[in-house]
């Protein structure tokens, strides 16, 4: 992450809507634990989508309607069909059949249309929720990366804000919705047929709250526990297809492609065998939904039949009587598989959740301190830091930096170089100690001013650069999008690729492959540093700048480094002799990590603080 680069976008986009207020209101303050508050338990489930469509519920409303009009249409073309049929047997004069015409070419064309239009109108609604719900999790995502979700596998994470984000829909589309229109239009289609036959109504009535609750109360017992396992399988499924894509190249030279392979195929297996569990409970749902209709179609020919031999059931009604309960139960047939579907989206939004109520790895301050007038210097005291509960990586820090000095902070890995970094891009809150921004008119500790200011004023050059798979030019203008040509070009040429990429057919405009896959070591590195001057920061922190090349590329780099640094407040963090030599030349500022013997805790073992010349 280069310096300078705004973190406050994703949040602004996040805040904006009110889907997104409401997945936090749910989500309440941060439980310090994955899983937090739990807000997606089987108890609330309904009432949390409920809240989440509130801006949105004008969309459902019509949703439903159009989707009651559509059952409507189908129940009556079945119901009117049928009287049709039988009238038509009797050879009545034509006109005494027109109603009954036309109602058959009404509901025909209805169903169609309202269907049509019901689709549409949810789906609609769902995406706009679901829109609220991403913006919400990628503002989440900025504000906890990176030390946020250092427990969470990148596949993992991948799976949790694609793919059970997207299954959240079915909430509203096939649980909410369906139970709805099943209730209002089974409801009317058991007054229809119990106006003229009550005991074929109440039997009507009777097999529709069998197949409505029975069905998925059967599915759910056969299928729970594998529904509430398919989204973890399906996470452990991307994160070791991720993994195993990634370190491919490695893999392929150790020999170990085949057992990694294996291992995918075996969680591949898994998941198979959890979904061909889930099948079984939906055939079971499907098996009590045709019992139902079966049973409520022969009740419904008893009960006629007898109303019939009374008297008091006309010849004509007998086939509304007893096919009306087909339309019907086509409505209730599909809550089964709905309501089976209910573990499987628990278990994705209380995965969803789990990342939205991660603590926040920094304080942001309610009321953040404006900045002071630069130029910027730093000031360190006592400084300790850890991740989460784990061993204090930094311990008692100090060093002074003033504005325009450089420092050099070296250790061996481990020690707690990257660590450093990460507090003074405020990534990661200290657990003792303060960091304070020197400025001409007074200084200000960093935990005090928002993060987006203190990222304006500290920028990065990270030891593992992500490059884009776009174009260099795009890679290069991320850190400050409204950039000019011109000062594109004076970063590139103060990180020395000016001449490379002119060579290029393409020039900037030349793609860089995934992962800067056509980009060598050394190119990858300067293209991270050409991000960082872009930006401009005032204090520039190169991380480990020159780790993983060669001695020769690493010795040139540094000589540009220094140069590009020139006249701005910057702190080295390196252990690679070639760079420490060069730096220490210009006259620094030194802060040495070192390590405790047990090697669990690091302290700074020797901390030389002093001005550093230009």
């Amino acid at each position: 992450m280069s310096g300078g680069m705004s973190g406050g976008v994703a949040r602004r986009v996040g805040d904006g809507g009110a889907s997104g207020g409401a997945v936090r209101r749910l989500g309440g303050a941060p439980s310090g634990r994955p899983g937090g508050g739990g807000v997606f338990q089987a108890a609330n489930l309904v009432a949390w989508a409920r809240t989440l469509a509130r801006p949105a519920r004008g969309r459902l409303g019509l949703g439903i309607l159009a989707g009651v009009a559509a059952a409507v249409s189908a129940v009556g073309l079945t119901a009117v069909s049928a009287w049709l049929i039988s009238r038509a047997a009797e050879r009545p004069p034509v006109l005494a059949l027109m109603v009954a015409i036309v109602g058959v070419r009404t509901f025909g064309i209805g169903r169609g249309a309202f269907r049509y239009a019901e689709r549409l109108v949810s789906h609609d609604a769902a995406f706009r929720i679901l829109a609220g719900v991403r913006s919400t999790a990628y503002a989440r995502l900025e504000r906890l990366a990176p030390a946020g979700l250092a427990e969470l596998r990148s596949g993992d994470l991948l799976t949790r804000l694609v793919v059970d984000i997207d299954g959240l829909a079915d909430v509203w589309l096939r649980v909410l919705e369906p139970y709805a229109i099943a209730a209002i239009v089974g409801g009317g289609a058991v007054l229809l047929v119990g106006a003229l036959v009550p005991a074929a109504g109440l039997a009507l009535g009777a097999t529709l709250l069998a197949v409505a609750l029975g069905g998925p109360l059967a599915a759910s017992y056969v299928a729970a526990a594998a529904e509430r396992r398919v989204s973890p399988a399906r996470g452990a499924v991307a994160s070791a297809a991720l993994e195993l894509l990634r370190g491919a190249p490695e893999l392929v030279v150790h020999g170990a492609a085949d057992s990694r392979l294996a291992a995918l195929a075996g969680l591949d297996g898994d998941l198979r065998a959890i979904e061909a569990r889930s099948a079984r409970g939906s055939g079971i749902g499907s098996l009590v939904a045709g019992l139902g209709a079966g049973a409520g179609i022969w009740l419904a020919l008893v009960a006629g039949l007898l109303a019939l031999r009374s008297g008091s059931l006309p010849g004509v009604a007998l086939a509304v009587v007893v096919l009306t309960p087909i339309a019907a139960h086509e409505l209730v047939a599909g809550l089964a598989p709905a309501a089976q579907q209910l573990p499987r989206l628990r278990s994705a939004a209380r995965r969803v959740t789990e990342v939205l109520e991660r603590p926040d790895p920094v304080r942001e301050p309610e009321m953040p301190e404006p900045l002071p007038h630069g130029p910027y210097g730093i000031r360190i005291r006592g400084l300790r830091a850890r991740y989460g509960d784990g061993p204090e990586v930094l311990g008692g820090v100090d060093l002074d930096l003033p504005a325009g000095g450089i420092a050099l902070v070296t250790g061996q890995s481990g020690a707690g170089k990257t660590t450093l970094a990460s507090v003074l891009l405020r990534f990661l809150e200290p657990s003792a100690g303060t960091v304070e921004l020197m400025g001409v008119d007074g200084s200000v500790a960093l935990a005090d001013l928002s993060d987006d200011d203190v990222r304006r004023v500290v920028g990065v050059c990270a030891q593992d650069v992500h490059v884009f798979d776009t174009t260099i030019l795009d890679n290069v203008r991320l850190a400050r999008p409204a950039a000019t040509p011109e000062d594109v070009d004076r970063a590139l040429r103060a990180a020395r690729l000016d001449t490379w990429v002119a060579s290029l057919p393409d020039g900037g405009g030349t793609l860089v492959g995934e992962h800067g896959a056509r980009l060598s070591g050394g190119q990858r590195q300067r293209l991270g540093l050409a991000r960082a001057l872009l930006a401009d920061p005032p204090i520039l922190v190169l991380d480990e700048p020159t780790e993983h090349l060669d001695e020769a590329t690493a010795a040139a780099l540094a000589s540009d480094l220094l140069a590009a640094t020139a006249g701005r407040t910057a702190i080295f963090i390196t252990h690679r002799p070639e760079l420490i030599r060069m730096v220490e030349g210009r006259g620094v500022a030194r802060l040495d990590l070192g390590r405790w013997a047990d090697g669990e805790e690091r302290i700074p073992s020797v901390a030389a603080v002093g001005a550093a010349g230009a």
